[in-house]
Parts: structure tokens; C-alpha cells; sequence
């Protein structure tokens, strides 16, 4: 009986999986992106909220976010506190532009709701079918190359150069040692396709780190967390700053990467699992998820690029979402045990989704300049910004400026004008600012 509902709402047969199958899917998910508990919390932390009540918004949005779009959409697209937008929220909103945190609050409400009167409109659609295939799949490429570079980045194999921006890690450390070998672990497990592979090398890494003497355990106990403080957090969004530029300011920023970074990605994860069908209701369910992020107490979630560690793991239905939301509420138990994952088992998983992302690049036009250099411009500096938001804004900018310039201007639809202008008021503001 059990089972006829899960295939009642969630079609397993014809998705070619089963629930065992979509809760290694959802474990794999989990515990590629719990470290956003820890970072997003910290991040949030340094913009004023009390860090208690950062981890338990965390948790709280994450668990509601991914049961949300499980249900909602039947997808394994898992949303979280985005980072980068994380950044923006702390650093520049409250820290450069002045505001409180609980006005930042406000201002992620109005984004939320600006996104859902997009995502419920028939705006969603043409902003979706303005968007030329080559720019979409260039964001694909692009957060491939991202998460690969994160995950060097974590895993100590890239870091500042003496005299270059960046040079190869120090290759006698023991932390980049064990994020080698776990790297090639994990490499060895998905080629072989290894049931489960991602979730074994992550254990691989733990035991590694372990026997290396790089596993810190200090301080480790089970003391929970202080739920006291989320009271003050819970709700606490103001628009008493709404009479400032700066507020304005910041929702108009932050409307503009969270709309079209969530474009992207719930594209690029439906597409993955071969469902474009389904866009629609995932793109709706991210919109309603950044609304909630202003009433939990949280920076904006995005569709993360993490999603695709549980679909290459085999992930193809809500279950995936829902097994992973189910866990980040059991997190509240064990966040001692999360917080002593090393990066060096984390790092290689990101790494090989990353490869996986750039498959994509082969469906560019090369051959076609007016349709390649934008879409370039988005897969490089992506990772050479450190922004998402960033490498979007110039290839969506680049890509009406050539084709007007190559007599092919009838190729931009008046929406991507519209697009790219925002996007170039984006640059502006940033200036401004």
C-alpha cells in the first residue's frame, strides 16, 4: 500500500528508480551540503544574528525548503541558503550599505515575493524562453568549473601564490595528501559506478583524515544548540528602512541574482534528470522558499549546484529532496558531528560533480562568435570572480551588445534586452554603492 502511493505521486517506475535507491540519493545530498550549517550560520552571524539561532534558521529553512520542492515539484533539486548571496546579505547589505540585519530580513521578504509574482506569472516563461540555450548551458559549464574550483580550493590542492594569483597547494601537507587520495577514491568508485560511490568516499575521506591525524576532534561533545535566541530571529524582519536608497538598493540586487541564478540552475537540474516538464513547479517552489527565507531568518536559498551529487547518485524524484529535508532536521542532533567532516572529504565530491557540469560545453556553437564569446564570458569568470551573479551579469550583457553590433540584433528577444539593462544597472549599483 505503502509503496503505490510513493508511485502514485512520485512515479517511480517510470522515473527507472526505487525508494532505496532515492534515499542513498538523498544521504549523498545531505552530506554534500551540510556543511552550509556551519558556513551560512557563521556568515550570518558576523551580520548580527546570535550563531544559535543562524544554525537553527539554517536547518529550519533547509528541512522545509527540500520537503517543499519534493512534494511540490517531484524533483531532487535541493535548496538551501545560497553562498555568495550569503555574502551579499552580511557584507554588503547590513556591513557596506548599513543596514540592520532584521531590514535585510525585510529586504529578502520583498525579493521572495517579487520572485514568486515572477515564478506565478507567465513572465517566468518568457523570461525562460528568452534566454538563449547557449547562455544556459554556458551557467551549466560555469558552476561546473565553480565547484571545481571550490572543491581544490577546500581540498588545500590550489591556494595563493607568492607572486601569482593562485599555485599549487603544498603537495607534503597531510590534508592535502588525504583530499588526493580521497579524490582519486571517489574517481575510481563512480567510474566503476559503485553503488552509492559519493557516500563511501565521503566515508573514505572521514577515515583517511582520521589515520593521517588531520580529523580534529577537539572539543567534540553533544552539547545541542541554544534554541532560546531563535525567538528574537523567528519573524523579526523590518521595514522601518524602507524609506532609505540602500534598501532599495539591496532588493533590486538581490532580486536580480536570485531570479535568473535560480533560472539557471533549476534548468540545468531538470534538464539532468531529463524532466523539463517539471521546471515550472521547481522554479515556483525556489520562488515561495526565498519568500520563507525572510520569515525564518535566513539569507536567500538557491536551487544548489549540490543537487546533482544526489542525482548522479541516482537521484530522480521529490523522495531524493525529502529523505535530504528529513535530515537536515535530524541535524539538530548531531551538529557536533557534522562541524568534524573534513573539507578533505568533501572537497573531492565536489570536484567530480564539477567535471560531470562540463560536459555541457559541447552543445556550444563555436563556430557561431556572436553566440560563443558571451557564453565564455559566463563559464570563465564565474569561477575567476568568485560569483556567481557576477559572471551571469557580463555574458548577459555581452550577448545583445555583439549581436547588435554583427547586424544580428532580431536574434535578442525584447526580454533579454530588458535582461541584460538590469543587469547592467546591476555593475551600476555595485559602483554607486
Amino acid at each position: 500500500m505503502k509503496n503505490s502511493l510513493f508511485e502514485a505521486h512520485f512515479k517511480l517506475r517510470s522515473a527507472g528508480t526505487n525508494i532505496r535507491r532515492e534515499f542513498l540519493a538523498g544521504v549523498v545530498s545531505y552530506f554534500t551540503i551540510v556543511y552550509i550549517i556551519v558556513v551560512n550560520s557563521v556568515i550570518l552571524s558576523e551580520a548580527g544574528i546570535p550563531l544559535d539561532a543562524a544554525i537553527i534558521a539554517t536547518i529550519a529553512l533547509s528541512a522545509v525548503s527540500c520537503i517543499m520542492i519534493g512534494i511540490w515539484s517531484n524533483t531532487p533539486i535541493i535548496l538551501v541558503p545560497g553562498m555568495g548571496i550569503n555574502a551579499l546579505f552580511a557584507y554588503t547589505m547590513v556591513g557596506s550599505m548599513g543596514l540592520s540585519w532584521q531590514s535585510a530580513l525585510g529586504a529578502v521578504f520583498i525579493t521572495g515575493v517579487i520572485f514568486v509574482l515572477v515564478a506565478f506569472s507567465r513572465f517566468s516563461n518568457v523570461l525562460s524562453e528568452s534566454i538563449p540555450n547557449s547562455l544556459k548551458e554556458a551557467i551549466t559549464v560555469g558552476l561546473g568549473l565553480f565547484l571545481i574550483f571550490l572543491g581544490l580550493e577546500k581540498g588545500g590542492l590550489v591556494r595563493s601564490g607568492a607572486s601569482t594569483l593562485l599555485a599549487l597547494g603544498n603537495l607534503g601537507d597531510p590534508e592535502v595528501i588525504v583530499s588526493v587520495l580521497t579524490l582519486l577514491i571517489g574517481l575510481v568508485l563512480f567510474i566503476k559506478n559503485v553503488p552509492g560511490s559519493f557516500l563511501i568516499t565521503i566515508i573514505a575521506g572521514c577515515i583517511l583524515a582520521l589515520l593521517f591525524g588531520t580529523l580534529n576532534l577537539s572539543g567534540f561533545s553533544f552539547e545541542g544548540v541554544s534554541a532560546g535566541s531563535y525567538k528574537d530571529v523567528f519573524f523579526s524582519m523590518s521595514f522601518l528602512e524602507m524609506d532609505k536608497f540602500e534598501f532599495w538598493v539591496a532588493v533590486f540586487s538581490m532580486s536580480m541574482v536570485i531570479i535568473f541564478e535560480n533560472i539557471g540552475l533549476v534548468h540545468g537540474h531538470v534538464n539532468s534528470i531529463d524532466a523539463p516538464e517539471r521546471y515550472q513547479k521547481a522554479y515556483r517552489a525556489t520562488g515561495v522558499s526565498v519568500l520563507l527565507s525572510g520569515l525564518l531568518g535566513s539569507s536567500p536559498t538557491v536551487a544548489t549546484v549540490e543537487t546533482a551529487a544526489g542525482v548522479a547518485s541516482g537521484g530522480r524524484t521529490g523522495l531524493t529532496a525529502i529523505f535530504t529535508g528529513i535530515l537536515f532536521i535530524l541535524s539538530v542532533f548531531f551538529i557536533p558531528v557534522i562541524k568534524v567532516i573534513p573539507d578533505s572529504a568533501i572537497a573531492p565530491i565536489l570536484i567530480i560533480i564539477g567535471m560531470l557540469m562540463l560536459e555541457n560545453i559541447k552543445h556550444l556553437k563555436f563556430n557561431e562568435l556572436s553566440e560563443s564569446i558571451p557564453a565564455i564570458l559566463i563559464i570563465s569568470l564565474i569561477p575567476f570572480t568568485y560569483s556567481i551573479a557576477d559572471g551571469m551579469a557580463v555574458g548577459f550583457i555581452a550577448y545583445p551588445f555583439l549581436k547588435i553590433f554583427t547586424g544580428k540584433s532580431r536574434d535578442v528577444s525584447w526580454p533579454l534586452y530588458v535582461i541584460a539593462a538590469l543587469f547592467l544597472g546591476y555593475f551600476v549599483f555595485q559602483v554607486i554603492g
